[in-house]
Order: C-alpha cells, then structure tokens, then sequence
C-alpha cells in the first residue's frame, strides 16, 4: 500500500497515514487547488496563485502571476502548471516562465467555455515516453512530443474533455474522462475509442488506473446528480461495474477531476462534502477512511 497520500482541501492539506489524518501545518487553511506527485515530493497549487513543494518539509517554489492556476504536472525538465484562460508555464529556477509556443497551438482560437469565459487548462498529463498532453476546457487535448516545442490537437474540442491521464506503465495508453464517456488510445494519443456501456449515465469527471484496472467517476451531469464510481478491466471487458461495496448509493456531487487517485491496486477518493474513501482491491471493495474535513480539491497517491 502507498505510504505517501495527501488529500488536498479548501482549507489546508492532510495526510493520511492509515485511518488517521494529519495537517499539513505549512498549508494550515490554505486551500489547495492541484497536487502532482513524483518520486521523492509532491507539488502544490496553493490558493491558485503560489507554487509549493514538498515532503517531510515544504517550501514556496514559485508565485503564479496573474492569472490563477488550474492544475499541475511533473515533468523531466520540470513542473508544468496551467492556468485559467488556457496558459502553460514550466518552471525555471524561481519563477514560472511562460510557454509561448502553447500561445500558438493548433486550433487555438476555437477554445471556449459554455458560458461564454475564455477556455481553461484543467488537467495535463506526461507518458512514459514524455509526451505532453494538455486538457482545456473546452479545447480537447493537444499534445506535445517535442518537449513544448509545437503542439497537436488530438480530439475534437466537442467532445468536452474533463480529465486526461497517462498510463502509469504504457507510454502509449492514454485515457480520458469526458462528457460523452470514456476515452481510451493505444497508440500515443492518435485516436480513442468510447464506451459508455454499463454505465449509468456517460457525464465523466475523474479518473484513474488502478493496477489492471480503470476507475471513473460517472454522473448525471455538471451539476453532479446521481453520482457514482465505476471500474472495468483495462483488457477484454468492454462494460463498466458499479463500485458499490462500502460506498454511499449515490455520491451528492461529482467526483471531480484531481480527486481520483490510485497506485497499484490502491485507489483514493475525495468527496466535496469532506469524506475520503479508500479501496485496496482496484476499486472492488471501499471503506470510509476520513470525514468532516473540508471540501476536498485534489487527492495524490504514491
């Protein structure tokens, strides 16, 4: 079982350390927007306008200048954070530089949002092979096999994606949670193929993969009614199974992005109401490990 998880919240950021939580206290009532961890320390989006990383100790790495941070991922050559209004930066040194060339991606200028903003970066992911791929809301996913140099859109922009994640161990699986259901590429982020089947509805908002398996967060719609998990084997099944034991019926709001986590067969989950649920079984079986924290933001396992 991992030993390093960290639940991140409106109010500050906990560790959970078998059915115990412990804060933070650096981050005492700070809310966290985003965690990314890698092997030796875990990167924070802190009050969506500071950069912070650490482990037994935690340190201030970077200020977000103008406009707040979404999410954040880890790199070879370094963090990557992304922005509302659909920026990118890496950090060098003590600052966060500005990638200009996602300034010029492909199919830029078709990013929205519904409700007329500007489109924003909502979650990135990195393969193996270190491949970038950027999610914006709503733009799909434009990747980058060239370590930021140039991008490519990868999906349709109506397609809405939500979350994208690269597999822990196949340079080449990336999968996506969207609003018209599961994504899933073999081949490096060229195409995908969606399922929806066993599902109750097909309204995507996290997920994760679990060992052999894929862990999704499905519901009625953004505003998070009839909320539940589901798990699938990554090979052969083509239908989704309810994730039932040890879980409520419905879940009162979505599982959102960065609030589905897992390593191995070990999978986290934090709700908005503060509860934190754990399965070591690829999602099979859960207990209810934590409640009454505040509303969680993002969850990272490792």
């Amino acid at each position: 079982m991992a030993s390093n998880i960290l639940i991140g919240t409106a109010a500050g950021l906990w560790r959970l350390a078998g059915d115990d939580v412990h804060p933070i206290e650096p981050l005492a009532g700070r809310a966290i927007t985003a965690l990314a961890h890698e092997a030796d320390r875990t990167w924070a989006i802190v009050d969506g306008g500071t950069l912070w990383s650490g482990d037994e100790a935690w340190t201030l790495r970077a200020t977000i200048d103008g406009l707040p941070g979404t999410c954040v991922a880890t790199t070879a050559a370094g963090p990557l954070v992304g922005t509302e209004q659909a920026h990118l930066f890496r950090l060098a040194g003590d600052r966060l530089a500005r990638l200009e060339s996602f300034e010029r991606a492909e199919g830029r200028e078709a990013w929205y949002q519904p409700w007329g903003d500007p489109a924003d970066v909502r979650s990135i992911a990195v393969t193996r092979d270190g491949a970038v791929h950027v999610n914006v809301h709503v733009g799909g996913v434009v990747r980058s096999r060239e370590d930021g140099a140039s991008w490519t859109p990868t999906v349709d922009i109506e397609v809405d994606v939500h979350q994208v994640l690269a597999h822990p161990e196949h340079a080449r699986t990336v999968l996506l949670a969207t609003a018209e259901g599961f994504g899933l590429s073999r081949d490096g982020g060229d195409t995908y193929q969606f399922a929806t089947a066993g599902l109750h509805a097909h309204y995507l908002r996290a997920v994760a993969v679990a060992g052999e398996h894929v862990v999704i967060s499905a519901s009625a719609g953004f505003h998070g009614r009839r909320s539940a998990l589901y798990r699938r084997p990554l090979e052969g099944a083509t239908r989704f199974e309810r994730c039932e034991s040890g879980l409520p019926k419905w879940f009162d709001d979505n599982i959102d992005t960065g609030c589905l986590a897992a390593i191995g067969s070990l999978v986290v989950v934090g709700t908005s109401d503060g509860c934190v649920y754990r399965s070591t079984d690829a999602g099979q079986h859960w207990t209810l490990t934590a409640k009454g924290l505040p509303a969680i933001s993002a969850v990272v396992a490792g």
